[in-house]
C-alpha cells in the first residue's frame, strides 16, 4: 500500500483547500480515495492512502491536486488532475529572470498583459490553464498543450513582443490540430495519399 506522503503550502492557500465546510478537502478525498490532515498553523499536509484504495496513484493525484490549490488554482480546475492524461506544470520564475522583485514584478504583467489579455490567450491558444501566483506560473492540461504553452511563457521572459508570441501560438495550435487528425484517422507519415495517386502534404491542408 502507498505510504503517507506530505508537502507544506502557504498559509493563505489553507482556506481555499479546505474549502466551505470542508466541502473541498471532501471532494479531493473522494476524488482521489485518501485522506487528507491538514495543519492550518504552518501549512503542512498529510496525504494518507484508504484502507480501500485500489489506485496506486491515489496519493500522487492527491499530492498534485494540493500543490495545485497552493500555487493559485481554482479547486475544480486542480481537480482535473484526476485524470491520467492531465499534467501540471510548475515554473519557478527566478530560474528565468533571477531573484530582482522588480523585475518579477514586470515580467508577471508581461505574462498577465494588459486588462488579462495575455494570460487569456495563452491559455486559450494552448487550451491549458494557467494560475500566477508568487514567484510562479502554473500550467494544467495535456502534456503537448502545456509544452506549447510553456515555450510561449519562455518566449515572454526571454524578452519576445506579445505580437511574436501570439504568432507561435497560432501556428502551434494548427499543427497540434493537425496531429489530433492524423491521429484520429490513424496516418502516421506526414503526407495522405489518395487513391488516385495524388498526394497533399498533410502540413499544408
Amino acid at each position: 500500500m502507498p505510504e503517507t506522503d506530505y508537502l507544506k503550502i502557504p498559509q493563505n492557500r489553507v482556506g481555499a483547500l479546505i474549502g466551505s465546510n470542508g466541502n473541498i478537502k471532501k471532494s479531493i478525498e473522494k476524488a482521489t480515495r485518501t485522506i487528507l490532515e491538514i495543519d492550518s498553523n504552518d501549512g503542512t499536509v498529510y496525504i494518507s492512502p484508504r484502507e480501500d484504495m485500489e489506485d496506486p496513484l491515489g496519493v500522487w493525484n492527491a499530492n498534485h491536486i494540493v500543490k495545485a490549490i497552493a500555487r493559485g488554482f481554482n479547486p475544480e480546475v486542480a481537480l482535473k488532475l484526476v485524470s491520467d492524461e492531465i499534467y501540471l506544470e510548475i515554473m519557478k520564475l527566478p530560474l528565468y529572470i533571477g531573484k530582482s522583485k522588480n523585475a518579477l514584478a514586470r515580467y508577471k504583467g508581461r505574462i498577465i498583459g494588459k486588462n488579462g489579455k495575455t494570460r487569456e490567450i495563452i491559455m486559450e491558444m494552448a487550451e491549458v490553464d494557467m494560475a500566477i501566483y508568487g514567484k510562479t506560473v502554473s500550467l494544467i492540461g495535456e502534456m503537448d498543450n502545456i509544452t506549447v504553452a510553456k515555450e510561449a511563457i519562455e518566449m515572454i521572459l526571454n524578452g519576445s513582443r506579445h505580437k511574436s508570441v501570439y504568432s507561435f501560438l497560432e501556428h502551434k495550435k494548427e499543427t497540434l490540430k493537425m496531429k489530433e487528425f492524423k491521429e484520429l484517422v490513424g496516418i502516421e507519415e506526414d503526407k495522405i495519399e489518395l487513391k488516385d495517386g495524388i498526394e497533399f502534404d498533410a502540413e499544408n491542408i
